[in-house]
Order: C-alpha cells, then structure tokens, then sequence
C-alpha cells in the first residue's frame, strides 16, 4: 500500500462537518478553509470517495511550493515524482485557478504545468515527441494563492454530489451533498420522526434514509480512479462488499416528504426507487398550510423556494407565512429552514433559535433553526 497526501474538497461553511466525516471513518485529520487533508492509500481514496457525504471531491496532493515566475513553476513541477501516479498511456489534463498570485495569467499556468509533466515522463518513460495520452484519465489541478502552488490530482471525476439517483429534478434543486449537511446539521437520529415539507425531487428525505439505513452515499455510482492500473478491479469489490455489509437495511426509519406539485412527488418516489429506497420514504401532495401531525420531537428540513433562485419573491414571502402558521404549533419539534432571505423570520413570525450561513452552489444562505421544547418524557 502506498501512502498519500489526500484532500477532501468541500463547499465553504461545511469544512467541520467533512472533518468529523473523516474522524468517524478513523482518519487523522486537518480542516482548512473549503478543504480537509488526510493521509491514506489506495484503499482509503476508494474508502472515502464511497463514503464521504459532504465533500465534493479526493484528491491526491503531489506538490505544494512557491512560485513567483514561470521558470521556478516549470522546475518545481518538474522535479515531482509524477511517474508515481501517471502510466506511459495517461492521459493528464490541466485545470488551473490563481489569486492574489504573481502568475496570474490561468492559461499560461496551465501550459507550463502541461509542459513540464509532459517532460518529466518523457525522461522517465524514454518517449521521444509527445506522450501518448490515449489511456485513463488522471486531472490534474494547479491553485495558486498568494504565490504558494498546490498541484492536485483528481480521484473522484463526478462530483460526489452525483449519487446516481436523481433521474428527476425540480426548477432549483439542491445538491446532494448539501442536503446530507444539511440533515447532519440538525438533531435527527434514525429513531426519529423527520419530514420534508417542500421535497421537491426528494432529495432531503433520500439522503435521510441513506443515513438511517449506513448506506454509503457513493455506492451506486463509479469513480473515475477505477480505471487507474494501480486501483484494481479486486480493490473496489472489497470496499463496496465492506460498504454493503456495513448497511442496515433492517431499520425502520419514519421519513417523510411532500410538495405541493403532484409532479414533483412522482419525480421524488421515482428518485428514492433508484435509490431502492422507496419503501422507506412516504411521498404525498400537500401544500405546507395543510400540515399537521401527532407525533413528537420530530425534526423538519425544509429548503423553500425562494426568490433569488424562482424569481417571484412575494410568493417565497407568502410561504414563509404560511410555514409559521403551520408549523409553530408543533413545539416539539425542532424545524430547520434554509433560505437566501435575510429577513425570513419576519415572515415566518419568530426568531431563530440559531442562524448559520451556507451557500447553495453561487448562493449565500442562511440556514434558520428553530429548536424544539423538551420535556420531562423527552
């Protein structure tokens, strides 16, 4: 097994939550801004591509210095180890990003990186002209800031976010990995009631059930590092025979979504089938005035539409209305709202009990928590 230097990237606001996701899978970890850094083999990138909830993407890291020209770029990128990651064949695209960096220019940094992974393996492999670059894919990503350089490379392909499921969605529908945020955010336990009141395509509760039943969230999808000669077949078998065992399936979880769109309930169960989770989830058309429920303690998500993402800002306003109206009366429950509107509470009719800010993809939010009353039975 060889070990690595390996980055989960994630969104901004959400770098905590990844780190306790990797402490809970047994790794040591260090959060920094829109990343997490840990260390493992080839097993763990398999592992933690399966398994990670919130992050979007693993990568392996192959270099990090400074670099204030092109010729120091050139040299430094060079002199990495790069035949340790990429066969004769490989196929290496470069991404690039800088800010607040002498080499500003995205292309140029991109081309020098190129040429100087190019004439690295060239050297390695003997290989006269260009390299063939006919076999798997192996992206690699230069990020400069304030003239430090972090030289990447990307384990996942898909964004983590794709589960696989979704085979429908809504006008805005909210990425995967958010939405397992979001749930891990609040109090819910599998053994808890918890309830959706604008599912839209389903995403929320589908993420439940896959954390009540231990699901790993990327266990009906591919990675694009399993086609790399050093991740055999033999390898994923293992993690994904490991994931499959590790589930509960048994668990009788209380989930529950609606929206008021008929549509946009068959589009739910129709994702939460392709999760094979449609016996754990209930579906039904209901507006959010029309909410009620006996039961306690429960935990609500709800991400609303509102105006910056449907553009009828009057209508987001309403709802909001009516989500207080309907939902203040359920003291015990503690109800989680996330909205791009600073001033929700005052349509919803109370102060949040908490308030904290996230971004759903370009957008910034706040996620509303209003927690619910304890009593002596609780």
């Amino acid at each position: 097994m060889t070990d690595y230097q390996l980055l989960a990237t994630c969104a901004s606001g959400v770098e905590g939550l990844v780190g306790d996701e990797l402490r809970d899978l047994g790794y040591e970890v260090q959060v920094e801004n829109g990343r997490v850094r840990y260390q493992g083999g080839e097993k763990d990138i398999a592992q933690t591509n399966l398994w990670l909830r919130i992050a979007d993407r693993v990568k392996i890291i192959v270099g990090e210095f400074e670099a204030k020209d092109f010729d120091s770029l050139f040299d430094q990128t060079k002199a990495l180890a790069w035949d340790r990651f990429i066969p004769l064949d490989g196929a290496f695209p470069v991404s690039g990003k800088s800010q607040k960096s002498k080499l500003h220019s995205v292309p140029d940094v991109q081309r020098i990186v190129n040429k100087a992974i190019a004439s690295k393996l060239q050297e390695v492999y003997h290989k006269r002209g260009r390299m063939p670059e006919t076999g798997a894919k192996y992206p690699i990503e230069v990020a400069l800031n304030k003239d430090q350089v972090l030289l990447t490379l990307d384990t996942t392909g898909d964004s983590l976010f794709k589960r696989g499921y979704r085979t429908g969605k809504g006008p805005a529908p909210l990425k995967e990995n958010l939405a397992a945020a979001l749930i891990k955010l609040t109090t819910w336990f599998p053994d808890k009631p918890f309830v959706d009141p604008t599912c839209g395509s389903g995403t929320l509760p589908i993420e439940a059930a896959l954390i009540g039943h231990n699901i790993a969230p990327g266990f009906n999808r591919s990675f694009l590092c399993e086609n790399w000669p050093s991740m055999p077949q033999e390898l994923w078998e293992k993690v994904r025979l490991e994931a499959d065992q590790a589930a509960n399936y048994d668990i009788d979880l209380d989930i529950a979504g609606y929206d008021i769109d008929h549509r946009m309930v068959e589009i739910a169960q129709e994702n939460a089938m392709e999760a094979g989770l449609y016996h754990s989830i209930s579906f039904k058309q209901m507006q959010v005035a029309d909410f009620t429920t006996d039961k306690k303690f429960g935990i609500m998500i709800s991400n609303p539409p509102y105006g910056e993402r449907l553009g009828d800002k009057e209508k987001a306003n309403q709802l909001y209305r009516e989500m207080g109206q309907a939902f203040r009366p359920h003291e015990t429950w503690s109800k989680y709202i996330i909205t791009s509107d600073l001033d929700f509470e005052d349509y919803y009719g109370e102060k949040a009990t908490k308030k904290r800010k996230l971004y759903n993809g370009a957008i910034r939010t706040d996620y509303f928590q209003f927690w619910g009353k304890r009593t002596e039975d609780d």
